[in-house]
């Protein structure tokens, strides 16, 4: 397809993202995530994060030939799908493009994160890890937070040429170590292997502290060189949900400058939910604490079962929002949580939608849920949707089937 076919197919999507940005519904779920977030009694709102099964819808089918317009168009058939599910997400009447943020050329810790591949088709497969032995830290680069202005505007004039004057293009320039890459756990697991960083806690507990202070340092450098470059802009709120609250600025594209205490910020330890609080505590959590501290308000967990590990959590100061998963007690969660965070209740998938559709199951599952953790201030997500077997509409199907029981808990 020619370069001006492209963007008229870009341009139609365009207009229909921006019809959908405008419905007044937008605003009323603005309204709704705000209040709920800081502590207001509503509807419990839900929200679908299904990714990983996108490709199973019709929809996303990419007709674009170019590979940087291909980004633009994934994402406005997205958010076009989105729309149609009927859930709680919110359509902003932006595109973000990110910056050109350059990492260094071994790897974004400067060493390259190994992994041995399943020899099944969307198998499992193994870490292969950069630091086998504790010399090979030698290896890790001292990272900046670098932005390439030049190929940064030569994108953003690109994709204004394109649609520019149908959508405002938001221009992201936060830091590439936020979420995963600011957690510790996720990285550590990747460049010394998650299992061998258990081995280490009981074994090597110096050397791993030395790894876990490196990363933990070196995050903090570049969230401060970010500040003082001003690059943090309202666009870089990050809670795994919707980041309206009443505490903190809306969502903005191309923002004024702003300090990390006007954002949200998200962080997890997936790779620590088989140790205990203790360890959790002493090898992850006390080199987040720097790193989350130095924002306004913190969305933590992510598939991990945070059952015992809610009072460790309560050192965190400024912690809003607690993710409660599939393998998570619900009760014994909403005991501790109560109403002094937000219950991010995520439902198990292959209850849900993956394995079947059973409209009479999942009102068990919520209802059960719901009556767990009455009281609390409860959101449902959706997430980690590996399939709809093919079937998109139950997405639509399952927000009906949810939202008639949820609605009852206000």
């Amino acid at each position: 397809m020619s370069a001006n076919g492209d963007v008229a197919i870009l341009r139609e999507l365009v207009k229909q993202h921006v019809e959908i940005a405008a419905k007044p519904i937008q605003d009323e779920r603005r309204d709704l995530w705000r209040r709920h977030n800081s502590f207001e009694r509503t509807r419990p709102p839900i929200y679908v994060r299904w990714l990983a099964a996108w490709h199973e819808a019709e929809e996303s089918k990419l007709q674009c030939e170019d590979r940087f317009l291909q980004h633009f168009e994934a994402v406005l058939r997205q958010e076009i799908f989105q729309d149609g599910i009927g859930d709680d997400s919110i359509q902003e009447p932006w595109l973000t493009l990110g910056a050109s943020r350059p990492t260094p050329p071994g790897g974004i810790w400067g060493l390259p994160y190994g992994r041995i591949p399943s020899p099944i088709s969307g198998g499992s497969w193994m870490f292969d890890p950069p630091i086998k032995r504790w010399e090979d830290m030698e290896g890790l680069a001292e990272i900046h937070h670098v932005i390439d202005e030049e190929a940064t505007a030569a994108n953003l004039a690109r994709i204004q040429d394109a649609i520019g004057d149908l959508i405002e293009i938001n221009v992201d320039r936060a830091p590439v170590w936020q979420a995963w890459h600011a957690d510790i756990s996720y990285d550590i697991a990747n460049l010394r292997g998650l299992e061998q960083v258990m081995w280490d806690m009981a074994d090597a507990p110096e050397q791993l502290h030395r790894l876990c202070r490196f990363l933990s340092e070196s995050i903090q450098r570049i969230h401060q060189e970010a500040d003082d470059a001003g690059d943090w802009r309202l666009c870089d709120h990050q809670n795994q949900a919707s980041p309206y609250a009443l505490e903190l600025p809306d969502p903005q594209a191309n923002s004024e400058p702003v300090s990390r205490d006007q954002l949200w910020v998200f962080c997890a330890a997936q790779e620590m939910a088989q140790v205990s609080p203790a360890m959790h505590d002493e090898f992850v959590l006390q080199y987040q604490l720097p790193i989350i501290s130095r924002f306004g308000l913190c969305a933590y967990g992510c598939c991990e079962d945070l059952t015992h590990k809610i009072d460790m959590l309560r050192r965190i100061p400024n912690l809003r929002r607690i993710a409660v998963t599939p393998v998570a007690d619900v009760a014994k969660c909403a005991e501790q949580i109560g109403t002094d965070y937000i219950f991010s209740w995520r439902p198990n998938p292959s209850q849900m939608i993956c394995c079947g559709f059973d409209p009479d199951l999942i009102r068990r599952v919520v209802r059960d849920a719901m009556e767990a953790s009455k009281g609390c201030y409860v959101d449902i997500t959706l997430k980690d949707v590996q399939t709809v077997q093919g079937n998109t509409a139950n997405l639509r199907e399952w927000v009906k089937v949810v939202r008639g029981i949820s609605d009852e808990y206000v």
